[in-house]
């Protein structure tokens, strides 16, 4: 297996393109528990181009009824991307000044309830702007939501068996 970087202005372009619409590739979330995370996972397969098929605890989409919990979970996309050590992208957390373009915010309350995953889009002088849905956004600044708690994911890369 090795490691490829990923692509975070590929992940940026379709969290921008599918900001206020819906790709017809995957289903819609928004009225049975929320589409942020779903979305989340799509604009990182746009950067990374490899899911993990491992089932239960892998990251892959492929419909409605065939995908992991890690697609469209808020805390299972967090436990994916920071212990997968298999193929697909992975992840450490990191606070949000360490944030990259293409990386994913995680907001929470203060009880460490995280709810939301909006994707960085842009960051400018310091202050991130992202993507989402479930509430649909581009590129809105992320100090104008308001949460109690936040965490970044920073992606360091992808692994692809080759």
């Amino acid at each position: 297996m090795q490691t490829f970087p990923y692509d975070r202005d590929a992940a940026a372009a379709y969290a921008r393109k599918w900001a206020f619409r819906r790709n017809p590739r995957y289903y819609d979330f928004e009225n049975i528990g929320g589409d942020c995370t779903n979305f989340a996972s799509q604009c990182i397969y746009a950067g990374a181009k490899v899911m993990n098929f491992t089932p239960t605890f892998g990251w892959y989409y492929r419909s409605v009824n065939d995908r992991a919990p890690a697609w469209t979970g808020v805390e299972y996309l967090y436990n994916f991307l920071v212990g997968n050590e298999g193929a697909g992208p992975f992840a450490e957390e990191r606070p949000l000044h360490a944030l990259r373009i293409g990386d994913i915010v995680q907001l929470g309350r203060g009880t460490g309830d995280f709810y939301h995953s909006p994707v960085v889009t842009d960051i400018v002088r310091g202050q991130i702007f992202v993507a989402a849905h479930s509430y649909d956004a581009y590129d809105r600044p992320l100090a104008s939501y308001r949460f109690e708690r936040a965490r970044g994911l920073h992606i360091l890369g992808v692994r692809k068996q080759t």
